[in-house]
């Protein structure tokens, strides 16, 4: 791996870390784990309601908060795990 990968896939400032998330670099990894455990969330917070057909339009914003919450901390700890050290070579 190039100094130039190395440089993408570590951060050192806030900004650094923010463009890492805005430009993808979490989707992967994060997309799966939300896909689980907002899935499983999702079914045992709102499965009953949804299968008694008495959905409305806040059960399905919740539903949508059970995948975003999981994508939010699934990147935070991806990117958390890139940071560069003080003292690493960037």
């Amino acid at each position: 791996m190039g100094s130039a990968d190395q440089r993408r896939d570590t951060w050192g400032r806030p900004r650094e870390a923010l463009a890492m998330f805005l430009r993808g670099a979490t989707v992967r990894t994060a997309g799966l784990t939300a896909l689980l455990v907002g899935t499983v969330l999702s079914l045992v917070n709102q499965g009953a309601v949804i299968a008694d057909g008495h959905s409305d339009g806040g059960t399905w914003v919740r539903i949508a908060i059970n995948y975003l919450v999981p994508f939010c901390v699934a990147s935070v700890g991806f990117i958390s795990a890139r940071r560069a050290r003080s003292g690493d070579e960037r």
